[in-house]
């Protein structure tokens, strides 16, 4: 059994929820609205301020269904109500981003800038303070779209593991390793 799939999901107050009958979920929110096509076979209800959702049969598939959708959803209400945030750190001699609207400019060692459009849906701001790492603020109601713009981010300069100089979350543990010096005996 699907226990997060069984888990009725709360509706607070300013949002309101539409199920279509091609099944597409649609939210609306103090932040925005967002949509989600949900496979034909989970029904979705909504019930006493509450989404519902239920599977045909107790098959492998849609039980992964089940616990997918109520994620998708629960994350979709989270951030109409709440909105989502990433924070980035900048490591490394020279490294730093600046925002220009919805375009990021990278200074990350490369001999050229990298310039990197942003969608519509996610707002950045940059800050550098003396004596830190610059950090970049990713701002989004869809987790989806955030997580895959930060990925995105990152892989241009990813964490190296014997300085670890790139581009890193927050808090980000990294994987360190000795140099050459270390390994000679």
């Amino acid at each position: 059994m699907s226990r997060i799939g069984k888990k009725p999901i709360a509706i607070p107050d300013k949002v309101t929820v539409t199920v279509s009958p091609e099944n597409v979920v649609t939210i609306k929110g103090p932040k925005g609205e967002l949509s989600q096509q949900v496979n034909p076979a989970i029904t979705v209800e909504v019930v006493d301020n509450t989404i519902v959702l239920k599977r045909p049969d107790d098959s492998k598939q849609m039980r992964a269904y089940h616990g997918l959708y109520r994620s998708l959803l629960n994350n979709m209400v989270i951030g109409v109500t709440e909105g989502y945030k990433k924070e980035m750190e900048l490591v490394g001699v020279g490294y730093r981003a600046t925002v220009n609207g919805n375009v990021i400019e990278l200074a990350l060692g490369y001999s050229h800038p990298i310039f990197f459009v942003l969608p519509p849906e996610v707002k950045a701001t940059a800050t550098a303070e003396k004596g830190k790492n610059p950090t970049l603020t990713l701002e989004s109601i869809d987790k989806q779209l955030l997580g895959h713009v930060a990925a995105k981010i990152r892989s241009f300069r990813k964490p190296e593991p014997y300085k670890g100089k790139g581009i890193r979350f927050v808090g980000e543990q990294i994987r360190r390793k000795a140099g050459k010096a270390a390994a000679k005996k």
